[in-house]
């Protein structure tokens, strides 16, 4: 087969979960494929020092730079299969079969978080991946159910793939590496114990209930460290600058901003606590990272959350910052819960891989080719 896969949600020297997604799918097919031909298309153009060119050392990939925008057909040529892993217009019209990899529907669940044209883009967008795409790749049952909900898309057309975890970047430090994470963790300015957020600082990953949870383990005597945040900003962060000062919490928050791989390893180890309680997640790539570090995780009960962590997390509903502190309260303070809780994430952890992601992705591929 000839597999072209576009590689934009990963050219940026800084990106997130389905950046992340897309590279260690990427990295995975070409440990486990030697035998098919994969096409890699990147939109680049000459000066552009905030994009990088990938580079997998593998025969069998090829890369298929467009610099002076003449358009992804063009540049790949024909194919047997073209994946988008992430929503995109698909304009395709050279026979290729088109797999679509859809992670969220979060414009539709939470559309509070996007603006109106966002929003109407992203519509126009799902209807064209619901008409042209032969296979829908979802990260978990609960984006297939938001995906049937929404836009009436047929069960044979979508299939369930988990996504990975990178266990040579989150993994348990060593004595020796553990010296060295606290050097670094006191240079970014903490030297108190501290508790881990970590995503896009917008507001579907309720920030502002972390914060209010937070004040409160502080005014009850149960927390004396930092708040560690980890992230870019994103939609309408404005926000939290202002509860942070209504709070009084300047001087114990910490905004890290985007950290290196290795920076993010070392936070998730030295943490107390990880506190995600986002209201919406397609899948939720900072729990398993946090299960793979050996960090006790506190999550939301609702959209893919409760899927992913199942009984390895402490479950909480995201819209009460009392549940949330509560939550954070028993973990700091309950050595056997605490323990618990890293065995119990080590284990579902171990679940994920990109791996099996890559295989199960390679399958659809032949599946979709297979179909006349």
């Amino acid at each position: 087969m000839k597999i072209a896969i576009n590689c934009r949600s990963f050219i940026n020297k800084k990106y997130t979960g389905i950046g992340r997604y897309a590279y260690q799918l990427l990295k995975s097919l070409s440990e486990i494929d030697t035998e098919n031909q994969y096409l890699l298309y990147i939109k680049k153009g000459l000066i552009n020092l905030n994009k990088r060119i990938p580079s997998f050392n593998v025969k069998n990939f090829t890369l298929k730079i467009d610099r002076f925008h003449h358009g992804l057909e063009k540049s790949i040529g024909t194919v047997d299969v073209y994946h988008a892993p992430s929503p995109e217009a698909v304009t395709v019209n050279n026979g290729a079969k088109i797999v679509v990899t859809v992670h969220d529907l979060i414009f539709k669940t939470f559309p509070e978080g996007h603006t109106q044209t966002s929003i109407d883009e992203t519509e126009r967008k799902m209807h064209n991946i619901g008409e042209r795409a032969d296979k829908i790749i979802c990260c978990s049952e609960n984006t297939i159910n938001d995906l049937k909900k929404y836009f009436k898309i047929p069960d044979e057309k979508i299939t369930l793939i988990y996504q990975g975890v990178d266990k040579n970047i989150f993994y348990p430090i060593n004595a020796e590496e553990s010296k060295l994470a606290e050097r670094v963790i006191k240079k970014r300015g903490i030297k108190d114990p501290f508790i881990l957020s970590v995503g896009t600082i917008e507001p579907r990953k309720n920030l502002e209930n972390i914060l209010y949870s937070f004040d409160k383990l502080r005014a009850r005597g149960k927390f004396k460290g930092k708040l560690a945040v980890i992230g870019m900003e994103g939609w309408l962060s404005e926000g939290v600058e202002g509860l942070i000062k209504k709070l009084e919490l300047k001087e114990h928050v910490v905004f890290l901003g985007y950290l290196t791989d290795q920076e993010l390893r070392y936070f998730y180890n030295k943490a107390e606590a990880f506190v995600f309680p986002s209201f919406y997640e397609g899948f939720g790539f900072p729990i398993i990272e946090a299960f793979c570090c050996g960090t006790p995780v506190v999550t939301s009960n609702v959209s893919s959350c409760p899927e992913v962590a199942k009984d390895s997390a402490l479950l909480v509903d995201p819209y009460s910052s009392e549940d949330i502190s509560e939550a954070i309260a028993r973990i700091l303070h309950d050595p056997k819960l605490k323990r618990s809780l890293v065995e119990k994430g080590f284990r579902r952890g171990s679940d994920f891989s990109f791996r099996k992601t890559a295989q199960k992705t390679l399958a659809v591929y032949n599946e979709v080719c297979q179909k006349q």
